[in-house]
């Protein structure tokens, strides 16, 4: 058996967790790509930090299109916030935020939260588990790959790890994730293991580069190669161990909160000095799919109290960030496998669904909305869902390269497999500004709409690459209208839809700047 296959079956045994203020802590080592990470971090000093929704999030209670009050009443009714009661946003019409949501909202209206409409993907997948893979990996819907985002790049450059790690130029986990749920957004191809001191014996031989003698067999050398890997794991819980002690955090974080509690580690580590650049939090709960709201009182219940606990830890954490001197390089994100349906079921919940938004926070992003309202029809069906207007790699993109200052050949050949745009989530980030309506980039409603046979899409180019896409009530592309290079100037294109069943459709068109999309209905 290879050491690779050999680790693999064995490193759930080495990757040793440990407790910091009674929650779980596992630290990650020297992946290739977390290395490169680090290293592109190590210049600007910068971190970010990822907050996984578990379950799929409601997007549409979560930031609230009352631009769309009259159908969402008559889809969800009986889980809708009361338009009265949705938090306003300055400088912002026809959308707001949960009222639970007061912390994110100060934050927005602070200019420290940019929100990314509709996040989702072509073809989306409804299972938690495959969903989940698909965000974490980076791969399109039909496609299977092992390896996380965060947890691959440049395999070959870095060779010999685990030997030789750490040192002193690079002492600290590379990523770390808190909380019981390890992240397999962090799994690189290869080993994710740190080093370990336990006593003196095994210092001295840390430092010497050996470990206690095994049998001179293939399995002696196997078992040689294991105990080095768990030397490691234990070396990196000491150096985190250490920064933890260092500092004491500068707020109080709401209680009964395990986010908080997982953020307020985050912040203590960063302040004390560790620099880790990537790190990964959870907070479950989040499958509504019954009860998702307080009969008498849709502003309250299982979903409120969830919002509630994220829109306070990232308050608290954002705070402490800033009193500790640290939040200038400190970024974070909010995400979830999936949406929920348009169209609320009888059990006063939500089932899964597809695109939802996502937001980023920090001190140095563009505070604002990219994109517009998801456009809810007239007649929504319990299978429709709300299409993408942005991938989620734009996202993912857009960190690496405009945080993390990755090279852009890198992020499309090594992490993402393809190029995706950027969009304008970072401060620094000098590309053309994201946050569209229809009528900016030129997207005209097709007509006849609703239409039987034949209709007619109007569009307008600023010149360059156009693609002009059609999707249907499930979020699946099923055809690419117009992918070519247009003029600058307004075009058409005919739609012939006899072949296509009566429902609900959706069409994004997709250009230099930017992406929008509008409803069509097939009668």
């Amino acid at each position: 058996m290879k050491r690779k296959e050999f680790l693999k079956k064995a490193v759930p045994a080495a990757m040793l967790p440990f407790f910091i203020n009674g929650m779980r802590f596992q630290a990650y080592g020297a992946t290739p790509m977390l290395k490169a990470i680090a290293e592109a971090s190590a210049k600007n000093g910068r971190v970010f930090v990822l907050i996984q929704l578990n379950g799929g999030n409601d997007g549409l209670n979560t930031i609230i299109p009352t631009d769309q009050y009259s159908n969402l009443t008559a889809v969800r009714n009986n889980v809708l916030i009361q338009e009265s009661k949705v938090l306003k946003l300055n400088g912002v019409n026809g959308t707001g935020m949960h009222p639970v949501m007061t912390g994110l909202r100060d934050m927005y209206n602070n200019g420290k939260v940019s929100i990314v409409q509709s996040v989702g993907y072509p073809n989306p997948n409804f299972s938690h588990f495959r969903a989940t893979d698909i965000w974490h990996s980076a791969s399109d819907a039909n496609q299977f790959v092992n390896s996380g985002w965060g947890g691959r790049y440049l395999e070959d450059i870095y060779t010999g790890f685990p030997t030789g790690y750490p040192n002193t130029s690079e002492p600290d986990p590379l990523a770390i994730s808190i909380g019981y749920s390890v992240s397999t957004a962090l799994m690189g191809p290869t080993a994710n293991t740190g080093m370990a001191i336990s006593d003196p014996t095994t210092f001295y031989q840390l430092i010497s580069g050996t470990v206690d003698p095994a049998p001179n067999t293939p399995a002696g050398h196997e078992l040689t190669y294991v105990r080095l890997v768990l030397q490691q794991t234990q070396e990196y819980n000491t150096t985190v161990k250490a920064a933890a002690q260092s500092v004491t955090n500068k707020v109080t974080y709401p209680a009964n909160n395990t986010l908080a509690a997982q953020l307020k580690i985050v912040a203590n580590l960063i302040a004390g000095g560790l620099r880790t650049p990537i790190y990964t939090v959870s907070l479950g709960g989040f499958d509504t799919h019954s009860m998702q709201v307080d009969p008498n009182n849709t502003d309250q219940g299982s979903h409120a109290d969830l919002l509630k606990k994220v829109s306070e830890a990232i308050a608290a954490f954002q705070s402490d960030c800033e009193q500790l001197g640290i939040a200038d390089r400190v970024a974070g994100m909010t995400y979830s496998e999936f949406g929920r349906r348009i169209k609320s079921n009888d059990s006063k919940g939500t089932d899964h669904g597809a695109a939802a938004p996502l937001i980023v926070f920090g001190k140095n992003v563009n505070p604002g909305i990219i994109g517009s309202n998801p456009i809810i029809p007239s007649n929504v069906t319990v299978e429709d869902n709300l299409p993408m207007q942005y991938d989620f790699r734009q996202v993912y993109a857009s960190v690496l390269i405009d945080w993390f200052e990755t090279p852009v050949s890198t992020a499309d050949s090594s992490i993402l497999f393809k190029h995706f745009d950027t969009l304008a989530i970072f401060k620094q980030n000098v590309g053309v500004n994201s946050t569209y309506k229809a009528s900016t980039i030129g997207l005209m409603q097709n007509y006849p709409n609703p239409f039987k046979d034949i209709t007619t899409i109007e569009f307008m180019s600023p010149g360059g690459h156009v693609e002009l896409r059609l999707y249907d009530n499930q979020g699946r592309m099923i055809k690419t209208m117009v992918n070519e290079s247009m003029s600058q100037g307004k075009h058409s294109y005919v739609l012939n839809g006899t072949e296509l069943p009566p429902g609900n459709y959706y069409y994004q068109l997709i250009t230099r700047n930017g992406q929008v999309g509008r409803n069509l209905v097939k009668i």
